[in-house]
């Protein structure tokens, strides 16, 4: 039984490291690269953008360390 929970146990992990990943890189990376190349006009400030960032950051962060957590219930 406890085979089936690990693995069960890093899926979910993997699941959320997952939206970790997606949520910095849409929110963090995709921001930037449009900024410093002059790709669009952002319809906002640049100081929103920044905290748009930095939250989506600590979101994707959070997510990342919540998954590290999620692995600490495997069973030997």
């Amino acid at each position: 039984m406890s085979l089936v929970h690990n693995e069960r146990t890093k899926l979910t992990a993997a699941w959320l490291n997952t939206q970790a990943t997606a949520l910095v890189a849409a929110g963090t990376f995709a921001p930037a690269v449009t900024v410093v190349y002059g790709l669009s006009k952002p319809g906002i400030g640049a100081i929103y953008i920044g905290i748009l960032m930095c939250a989506c950051f600590a979101a994707g962060l959070g997510l990342h360390l919540t998954a590290r957590a999620t692995l600490g219930s495997l069973r030997e």
